[in-house]
């Protein structure tokens, strides 16, 4: 069974280049556009893993991390985030995220940071 993944972030571009490489890797795909949707899908989808931006209006990534982690302490997320947002990842991790990919990205770093978090 395919492994499905929650994709979230307020920029429908950065989704996009996630869902290609996501889907082409053979992941099954579900994105939410804030933290707060991705809250609602959590409970309703219950996915092997997300990856969260932490930038995002209506609740930002890591208290997104927080309210799923309440739900679900088993949850696997991995956060993104842009170059200079090294404090806010910190806080992320300590949040519960697994680990995190930089933006730009880059293809073979999303899928091996993806499959370390599964695994």
């Amino acid at each position: 069974m395919k492994k499905r993944i929650l994709i979230v972030d307020d920029a429908a571009f950065m989704r996009m280049t996630l869902r290609k490489m996501l889907e082409d890797a053979g992941y099954d795909v579900m994105e939410a556009p804030n933290g707060g949707e991705a809250v609602r899908l959590w409970k309703e989808t219950a996915p092997d893993l997300a990856t969260m931006d932490i930038t995002m209006p209506d609740m930002d990534g890591i208290s997104a991390v927080r309210a799923i982690k309440v739900l679900d302490p088993n949850a696997k997320i991995v956060m993104c985030s842009a170059m200079g947002q090294q404090s806010m990842v910190v806080e992320a991790i300590t949040a519960g995220a697994k680990d995190f990919i930089v933006k730009p990205f880059q293809r073979e770093r999303v899928l091996k940071t993806v499959g370390n978090a599964l695994g």
